[in-house]
């Protein structure tokens, strides 16, 4: 289901992958697996190590293997 404008508004900082710039929302086990595919292509390093921290944290039942674990 596509996150509406409004719907992200209300998100907490807490359910973003970059919270500082409230990016990558991970608020459902779909979103989070999104927002670590798109962290692969897009995101520096250090923020992939940050939103994998995250996504393991709400979701530590996710395998992350896809992204280097440093």
């Amino acid at each position: 289901m596509t996150l509406t404008t409004q719907q992200r508004k209300h998100l907490p900082n807490s359910l973003f992958g970059l919270p500082q710039r409230r990016a990558y929302p991970i608020d459902t086990l779909s979103r989070a697996r999104s927002a670590l595919a798109r962290a692969a292509q897009f995101a520096s390093p250090r923020e992939q190590a940050e939103i994998r921290r995250r996504v393991h944290r709400l979701y530590p039942e996710m395998e992350l293997s896809g992204l280097k674990r440093r």
